[in-house]
C-alpha cells in the first residue's frame, strides 16, 4: 500500500466501501456500487479514501459472497491491518471508467443537472439517484429559480420521461406535470 495515489488531482468516483473484515488474514468486506456488483474488480489499484486521508493499493483477489465481495489487498496480512481499512470509500479516477455507448450516462454524470419540463418550468436540480426493483429514481430538489419547493421524485426512463440531456448545459428535459 502506498500513501500517494499515483493518480493525484485526478477527480475520483467513490465504487463502494470497505464495511467489515473476512476472516484472520487480512480479507476484507466490500459493499460495491457497481452493476454487477463484482464489476469494482475490474480496477486492479484503488485510491482508499476517508476524510482528508487517501492511499492506494492494489487488488490481488477477489469474489462475490452474498450482497458483499471478499476481497484481498496487497500488503493486509493480518485481521488487525484489514481492520484500519473498515469505512474507507474505495475510489478510481473517473478517467478510467469505460466510454459508454450514445445516449448512455454514469449517475455521476447526472447528479446536478437542473430539471426541466417541455414546458420550459424548472423543477429543481438531481439530488441523487435510487435504485429499485423496476427503474431508477432521480431525486429532484429544489433550487434557485425552480417553481416551488417541493422534492420530487421522477423514474429515469429515457423512453418515456426523459427526452433530452445535455451535459455541456447542465440541464435534462423532461416529459413531466409540474403538478404530480
Amino acid at each position: 500500500m502506498s500513501a500517494r495515489p499515483e493518480s493525484a488531482g485526478a477527480p475520483l468516483l467513490v465504487l463502494g466501501k470497505i464495511v467489515s473484515v473476512h476472516g484472520i488474514r487480512g480479507a476484507v468486506k466490500v459493499y460495491s456500487h457497481t452493476q454487477p456488483l463484482d464489476n469494482v474488480l475490474n480496477y486492479p489499484v484503488w485510491t482508499l479514501r476517508k476524510g482528508q486521508q487517501q492511499q492506494q493499493v492494489s487488488v490481488i483477489a477477489g469474489r462475490v459472497q452474498g450482497r458483499v465481495l471478499v476481497v484481498q489487498l496487497k500488503g493486509l496480512r493480518d485481521r488487525n491491518e484489514a481492520l484500519e481499512l473498515v469505512d474507507w470509500e474505495i475510489c478510481v479516477p473517473q478517467s478510467e471508467l469505460p466510454d459508454l455507448s450514445e445516449g448512455e450516462y454514469y449517475w455521476h454524470q447526472l447528479v446536478g443537472l437542473q430539471v426541466v419540463t417541455l414546458e420550459g418550468q424548472l423543477l429543481g436540480r438531481i439530488d441523487h439517484l435510487l435504485e429499485t426493483g423496476s427503474n431508477d429514481v432521480m431525486v429532484v430538489r429544489p433550487c434557485a429559480g425552480s417553481i416551488d419547493q417541493r422534492e420530487r421524485l421522477l423514474p429515469y426512463l429515457p423512453d418515456l420521461y426523459v427526452k433530452h440531456i445535455d451535459l455541456s448545459e447542465g440541464v435534462m428535459q423532461v416529459d413531466w406535470d409540474a403538478e404530480f
